[in-house]
């Protein structure tokens, strides 16, 4: 009887599903702004007026466009210039974007300064695991435009948030230096092992002929293409299009991208695999260049008309790797912030 009671009830017309679906998404959308302000908010309020001033900038401040993962000086206020109190706050707010293994990694990438720190033996940059800025762009509001931005070497997070109409989360850059730890009580260590996994995997199980196509030249750039000198760009859509693929080959390429995407919270992350799933996957394209075995140096890019994910692992002896996820329509909340304005928003 249950079942004849399933197969029964009325379906929903398209329209309305829709209407139901969007109605939801924005009620996520509200949620996830409100959790990010109150966690700003209260680091905010823990701050003295020396350390607020350092944090907080206009939203249109030209600052909220410069970011980098280089180990140089930065505005914004460092891990090491707050009280033993403050920190754990900033780690709150940087909790609200991501999801429990991009925190871990995020985290993980961090202590790798303090390895840099024993390796290099003073020969480098100052390694400083506490030296990650945290930069609030605006009010910390649930209801209005405003962003944030965690960021030092090998790692920017940068968040805009709108509220019910959205979150971006682009430009990100996770990188990890060493990719693999050679030495010591956190030897084969590897911050960002599934990164290269998954790409190396999907190589592997390329034919002869897709591996022509998807090659694209024998020597590995040296870094990412759209680094942050760059603006968010289509690149030239080298390699194999997920048309040319088959069915377990397809989800190898899905199993890539939802590594770079979530990264992040669900409630940020599937917004941007819907647009992709919107646009199409036959729009997809993996290219790899470099040597495809493990410790040869390697690059390889996946693109379609709404991102560009970008992996390169050649330096200090392809043991240093760089990854980055660009937005081609919302790279720093553009698209986002031009709808919401468009809606009515102040």
């Amino acid at each position: 009887m249950r079942l004849l009671n399933l197969l029964h009830r009325p379906v929903l017309p398209v329209a309305i599903l829709a209407s139901l679906l969007a109605t939801q998404s924005r009620a996520q959308n509200a949620a996830t702004a409100a959790e990010m302000a109150t966690a700003a908010n209260r680091l905010l309020q823990s701050l003295d007026p020396d350390q607020r001033a350092r944090a907080v900038f206009a939203m249109d401040a030209a600052e909220r466009l410069d970011w980098h993962f280089i180990p140089r000086e930065r505005l914004g206020l460092p891990l090491k210039d707050m009280r033993p109190e403050q920190a754990p706050l900033a780690h709150a707010l940087l909790a609200t974007a991501l999801s429990h293994r991009g925190h871990l990694q995020a985290a993980t990438i961090m202590s790798l300064e303090a390895i840099l720190k024993e390796m290099e033996k003073g020969t480098g940059p100052v390694r400083d695991p506490a030296a990650y800025f945290v930069s609030i762009f605006g009010e910390p509001n649930p209801h209005h435009p405003w962003a944030w931005r965690v960021e030092g070497h090998h790692l920017s997070i940068n968040m805009v948030v709108a509220g019910k109409d959205g979150i971006s989360a682009t430009p990100s850059f996770f990188g990890s230096n060493p990719a693999r730890v050679p030495a010591g009580p956190r030897e084969g260590l590897r911050a960002l092992g599934e990164e290269e996994d998954l790409g190396r995997a999907l190589v592997h199980s390329l034919s002869e002929a897709q591996l022509r196509t998807a090659i694209v030249a024998e020597t590995a750039p040296r870094d990412v293409i759209l680094d942050p000198s760059q603006s968010a760009r289509p690149l030239e859509p080298l390699g194999l299009p997920a048309s040319q693929m088959d069915g377990p080959q397809r989800d190898r390429l899905r199993a890539i991208i939802r590594q770079y995407l979530y990264r992040y919270r669900a409630e940020v992350a599937d917004a941007a695999w819907k647009r992709i799933d919107a646009t199409g996957w036959d729009k997809v394209h993996f290219a790899w260049a470099g040597g495809i075995e493990p410790g040869q140096g390697h690059y390889y890019r996946v693109q379609g008309a709404t991102f560009v994910l970008e992996y390169d692992d050649t330096q200090n002896n392809a043991n240093h790797i760089h990854s980055v996820w660009r937005d081609l329509q919302d790279d720093f909340g553009v698209d986002l912030l031009k709808r919401h304005y468009a809606e009515g928003g102040h």
